[in-house]
């Protein structure tokens, strides 16, 4: 499926679905699980390549997963701005991130941001 090359807005709105839309855990959620699959909290988070929200958000390998899932959507190389809205959005969400908010790298950023430009080129088009 092709989607609209054209930059969407950021507004406050898709952020706060984009960030509610993560699938975060607590530390301590974490820890839990661990205790009850008897592993230490090393081992699950090797196994699930855990860290915290903030930096899986703001790292280079999930912006580079969102801007190669756009390129593959738009059918062709994405421009500054589209690059730079990406980054703002992950950036906000990062931002928006409880310390102690964990998620793991094998997550659907890419998929959740694509559908925000989708809704976002259609309310902009309205």
């Amino acid at each position: 499926m092709v989607i609209e090359s054209a930059t969407p807005v950021r507004d406050d709105v898709r952020l706060g679905q984009f960030i509610q839309g993560l699938a975060t855990r607590t530390l301590a959620q974490v820890a839990e699980e661990a205790r009850l699959d008897g592993e230490s909290l090393k081992d699950i988070v090797d196994r699930y390549e855990i860290d915290f929200a903030w930096h899986v958000l703001g790292c280079e390998r999930t912006r580079d997963a969102v801007l190669t899932l756009l390129e593959s959507r738009l059918g062709g190389p994405v421009d500054d701005a589209q690059r730079a809205w990406v980054q703002s959005m992950l950036e906000a969400a990062a931002l928006g991130q409880p310390s102690d908010s964990l998620m793991s790298f094998d997550n659907d950023v890419a998929d959740q941001l694509l559908h925000l430009w989708t809704t976002g080129m259609a309310a902009s088009a309205v």
